[in-house]
């Protein structure tokens, strides 16, 4: 089948279950062709995997970008770069030169670089970071988007805003809200919530897939030992200090 004719099908659907979408946002998911990052049934509503990460979901997609409120002209940062489909969206919404994105694996943003590029989108800056440093030499920002959830906004992101600029992200573990942030001198404070959703955690230095073991500390190896063998994935997001990782 066409593919333009999949992705109409796609967007009607996600209005229909979100109840409404963005005319800016839905003219752009009519646009990208979600096959050049996707191989196995682009165009359904669900999630898959690649390289270790989970490749979101569409309509989680249109929940995070609509969240975002970008507005024409805005810079933004990724953290996640994913297989690079949020960052077509975005090239669509503000151009791709104002589009940048960022990922702890390596293979990730190889391939992310790739499937941009193949799409037409090659304008889009990827790089290989620890998300939660952000992208200090591009900054500031207008919006960042956080593709993964954390117990607070990291501080380095929200220092990476400009002053009125808003920050998403999926906020708590295990239980997560999904709220937009904005600076407020002080540190941040959440100006909207859109519900929940569960997104994996934020990785650090050395948890990314492929990546060697993390060296831990000692408070890190009591605070494991006390949780027990069965500790769930991702524990150590439970009491990361943001402002001692800038």
């Amino acid at each position: 089948m066409d593919p333009a004719v999949l992705r109409e099908d796609m967007v009607d659907g996600l209005e229909h279950a979100l109840g409404s979408l963005d005319e800016s946002l839905g003219t752009a998911m009519r646009s990208v062709p979600r096959h050049a990052f996707v191989e196995d049934r682009p165009y359904d509503n669900r999630s898959s995997e690649h390289a270790g990460t989970v490749v979101l979901a569409p309509r989680t997609v249109a929940r995070l970008l609509e969240a975002l409120a970008v507005e024409e002209d805005d810079t933004v940062l990724v953290i996640g770069a994913g297989v690079g489909y949020t960052a077509a969206l975005l090239a669509e919404l503000v151009g791709e030169r104002r589009v940048h994105a960022v990922d702890i694996s390596r293979r990730v943003v190889l391939d992310a670089r790739r499937n941009l590029g193949t799409a037409g989108y090659e304008g889009v800056l990827v790089d290989r970071r620890d998300g939660a440093e952000g992208l200090p030499e591009y900054a500031p920002f207008d919006r960042i988007l956080v593709e993964a959830a954390a117990v607070e906004p990291p501080a380095a992101l929200v220092d990476q805003l400009v002053p009125d600029g808003r920050l998403v992200l999926p906020m708590g573990t295990p239980e997560q809200t999904l709220v937009a942030v904005e600076p407020d001198g002080r540190g941040y404070t959440i100006v909207d919530e859109f519900g929940t959703t569960t997104l994996a955690p934020l990785l650090v230095e050395g948890e990314q897939a492929g990546g060697v073991t993390r060296n831990r500390t000692e408070r890190e190896d009591r605070e494991f030992a006390q949780q027990g063998y069965f500790a769930p994935t991702g524990w150590e997001q439970d009491w990361i200090d943001w402002d001692r990782q800038r």
